[in-house]
């Protein structure tokens, strides 16, 4: 990629400008949830990284005129619009089976595929310089991701049957993936619920503190009222025992994550699928965001299809991974777009804390690049949306095949550059924000 050669001051007043169009309004509404946001993106490059996909979109300027292995079907996929090293994990597919893949679809939309590769390249590039890796050695991971990703996605374009390329599970996931499954099935839903209620005459509610806001009776109907929305978006499978969803409490939080910022959500507390009380359900309300993505994608008809960002987080989210969690919907709330889905017990993030082995990382990394093929090639003309009417992972297969050789120096060339980027980006906010540069804070 080229960069723009910017003194400190420049780049400084660069940054400042994407964040007040990307947060500036919710910053307004919440300057202390953007404190605590701001301070965890402070600790490390990564963080930083993390927390900025409006500047990295903001920085693909050459990509949004075209650019190697585009065409207008390429350019035009389901994304996951946040592909960094820590956005995979486990969770409970609506099947039952615990599966390890890509998670948090906050900033999905339908857009180039190698935005995701370049942003999965560059984090990989930041998570290897932290432990110390050489520069050869970050070539090597990028290449390695670029080979599985390559070699699984011609692999489904050419029709192998789902049992040549099955998803990460207990009993096909090895190394820190099967770690992570091992750990979400030695989780239950009781040590869920006993985090975050208490049983109060009989029965179980929300307990206070840890975060959670008391509403008041009009807030409260309002919540209702969108729960009751929400039902209608649910798929008719996940319909299996009405009074399952009877509402027992609800409370309201206030994000204050690296990504939810400033965000007004909920927690409902529904009787579960036995009068049992260790059988309850936990779901959230989330206001969805606009994704840093859809800035820069000047296609109305995408734009268009989208009732609002809880619509559009849900239906690229069940576009993008194969039988999703059945409680996940939509609604509205006060005007803006939610998501909502189930507070899941079974869900444990990639711990790349004691992953230090270069040959295991390689492992580790060649299994990241084959589960976003898969999530790619998931989200096609089978999915079920006419917005992407096509084969993706067919698409994906004939723009690479036009170039086999350009494909892996391309991540390289862009990890190396972008990764060099973001360490120094990181060390320009840390000064503007200890300096009280930032507006509004």
């Amino acid at each position: 990629m080229s960069v723009p050669q910017l003194s400190d001051e420049q780049r400084g007043e660069e940054i400042l400008a994407v964040f007040d169009t990307a947060f500036g309004e919710l910053l307004a509404a919440d300057p202390a949830a953007f404190r605590v946001k701001f301070r965890k993106m402070a600790a490390s490059a990564f963080a930083f990284y993390r927390g900025t996909a409006c500047l990295f979109y903001h920085d693909l300027d050459a990509d949004r005129r075209g650019g190697p292995f585009l065409d207008e079907r390429t350019s035009r996929v389901w994304i996951h619009g946040d592909l960094h090293a820590e956005n995979f994990g486990t969770y409970m597919d609506s099947n039952g089976r615990l599966v390890f893949n890509v998670n948090d679809f906050d900033e999905a939309y339908v857009g180039p595929f190698t935005w995701d590769l370049k942003r999965f390249a560059a984090s990989i590039a930041l998570v290897g310089y932290a432990k110390a890796l050489s520069d050869e050695q970050i070539t090597e991971l990028v290449t390695v991701y670029a080979a599985a990703y390559r070699e699984r996605i011609h692999a489904l374009a050419t029709g192998a049957k789902s049992d040549e390329v099955p998803p990460f599970t207990l009993d096909t996931a090895q190394g820190p993936l099967l770690d992570a499954l091992r750990d979400a099935r030695s989780l239950t839903r009781f040590e869920l619920l006993d985090s975050m209620t208490e049983i109060r005459d009989f029965e179980r509610r929300f307990a206070p503190g840890g975060g959670s806001i008391e509403l008041d009776a009009a807030t409260r109907y309002k919540v209702l009222a969108a729960f009751d929305g929400y039902l209608e978006t649910l798929p008719e499978s996940s319909l299996a025992r009405p009074d399952s969803y009877r509402v027992k409490d609800v409370v309201g939080r206030r994000g204050i994550g690296i990504g939810s910022a400033g965000l007004p959500s909920y927690n409902i507390l529904l009787e579960g699928n036995s009068d049992a009380l260790e059988n309850d359900v936990v779901i959230y309300i989330k206001q969805a965001q606009t994704p840093a993505v859809s800035r820069h994608v000047t296609d109305q008809a995408i734009r268009g299809y989208f009732q609002h960002e809880g619509h559009r987080t849900v239906i690229s989210q069940r576009a993008l991974q194969a039988h999703a969690d059945p409680w996940l919907g939509w609604t509205e709330l006060d005007g803006a777009g939610q998501l909502v889905a189930e507070v899941s017990p079974y869900a444990v993030d990639l711990d790349w804390g004691d992953i230090d082995d270069p040959e295991e990382i390689a492992q580790v990394v060649a299994d990241l690049g084959r589960a976003t093929a898969t999530m790619h090639a998931a989200a096609d003309d089978q999915s079920g949306e006419s917005l992407v009417p096509f084969s993706t992972e067919r698409a994906i297969d004939a723009a690479i095949a036009a170039d086999e050789e350009g494909f892996a120096p391309l991540l390289v060339d862009f990890a190396h550059a972008y990764g060099a980027r973001a360490r120094g980006d990181h060390q320009i906010f840390v000064d503007l924000f200890r300096n009280g540069r930032i507006p509004g804070l």
